[in-house]
């Protein structure tokens, strides 16, 4: 993977938290960077200063409640910022930290993944080997009190009182259905790994890959997961699905990897702005961890940022078809810029483009197979999830669309 400018790590596309922890807004694109250059002070015009002043010193003296300054100015430079577009964001010193465990793929807690619904926070399920899945909590459990926190349907709050150093204990009171009484458990904090690519065979030579979000981790997790399903297909595979619905995106180059993965050559993504670092392209250097096997990638509206990234690069080259509902739409990159007192500013910096030029931003992608129906969540992989089902009919060559539905592209005719 190569670079024309890499300085910077970058994320895409509002990653579902969950357990990590849920912040306000859906989807968002990052570039982090270690150390933060100091830059050049710009002059504020004397008459937007004086503006800002007046309005500040009106709402000292006149709002119905008192705020005090640290408060007043700290809402004013979220305003500021999030009025730019819906992307960016200013994050205070925990919101900063909640996305960059996002990216790590493990996090010190429990090892649950919650959501707010009915007044209550309820676990949808505890992760595989962790310390809430060995104690014995349940998927449909309600959390009503942590250590000796009432939690109601405040998610965020629920998150932050199970974070903890590994090692350390936190208390939950269960509200669990069938139960009179409300259960106790004492759990353990670890380091909880979060894995983001589940797989299968689904039939001699043909197997399926999921991947939820991308994190650091998700191009190692897909080369293991391919190396599983060749190894339970001792005949070479015939074809592969990879699964991308409602996955928001996360890290840039988790994406780019992953698109690198199935294609031999050629662009993957290019973005455009007005400061060098953030004018890049990254091309594909490694190769077809499938030889050239056929590939469908299943996406719909939940689709987005890296997800879309993923696709658009897959499809440019005629090397997937995509199936599906139109993706979301999200084509910018915003970078992650620390502050002086902990907190940092997610500002839009980049527009991104896939290989053959084209900008997805409010218009997603449209899929070459178009599913007719709802554009709902996908259940757990069975024989009744229809889009699993063309797909496999795709690859196989069943469906009447060929899995190269696009023409071959080209560093060389992308960016002449």
């Amino acid at each position: 993977m190569t670079t024309r400018s890499r300085t910077l790590g970058t994320l895409t596309a509002g990653i579902a938290l969950g357990f990590f922890g849920a912040l306000a807004g859906g989807v968002f694109a990052e570039r982090a960077p270690l150390a933060q250059e100091p830059r050049p002070r710009t002059a504020l015009p004397w008459e937007e200063a004086s503006l800002f002043a007046e309005v500040y010193e009106r709402i000292k003296r006149d709002y119905v409640d008192d705020i005090d300054d640290h408060a007043l100015m700290e809402k004013a430079v979220r305003g500021m910022v999030a009025a730019l577009d819906s992307h960016s964001a200013y994050l205070d010193s925990s919101e900063f930290e909640e996305v960059r465990l996002s990216t790590m793929g493990s996090y010190p807690g429990v090892g649950i993944e919650v959501a707010a619904g009915d007044g209550v926070v309820r676990i949808l399920k505890p992760l595989d080997g962790s310390p809430a899945q060995l104690a014995g909590l349940k998927a449909g459990d309600a959390i009503v009190r942590i250590n000796d926190h009432d939690v109601g349907a405040d998610v965020a709050g629920a998150i932050a009182h199970l974070r903890g150093p590994s090692g350390s204990h936190v208390q939950l009171a269960i509200r669990r259905d069938g139960a009179s009484e409300l259960m106790s458990f004492d759990l353990r904090r670890a380091e909880v790994e979060v894995r983001s690519v589940t797989q299968q065979s689904l039939e001699p030579g043909y197997g399926y890959v999921r991947i939820t979000t991308f994190t650091e981790t998700t191009a190692l997790e897909l080369r293991h997961a391919i190396v599983a399903i060749k190894r339970d297909n001792r005949d070479a595979l015939k074809g592969l699905i990879l699964d991308l619905r409602n996955n928001p995106g996360g890290v840039l180059e988790a994406g780019v990897a992953v698109a690198e993965d199935f294609l031999p050559g050629g662009v993957i993504v290019t973005a455009d702005g007005r400061t060098p670092e953030s004018r890049f392209r990254m091309d594909a250097v490694s190769g077809d961890l499938l030889n050239g096997a056929p590939l469908v990638v299943l996406v719909n509206g939940g689709s987005a940022s890296a997800s879309e990234i993923v696709a658009g690069a897959l499809k440019d080259h005629g090397r997937a078809l995509l199936v599906g509902h139109r993706t979301y739409g999200k084509g910018s990159v915003q970078t992650v810029m620390p502050l002086a007192h902990g907190g940092a500013l997610k500002l839009t910096t980049s527009r991104y483009f896939t290989p053959s030029g084209a900008s997805i931003q409010g218009k997603g992608l449209v899929p070459d197979v178009i599913e007719s129906g709802p554009d709902v969540a996908p259940a757990p992989l069975a024989v009744r999830d229809k889009e699993v089902r063309t797909a496999l009919q795709a690859l196989k060559g069943e469906s009447g669309h060929p899995h190269h539905a696009a023409p071959k592209l080209t560093a060389r005719n992308v960016f002449p």
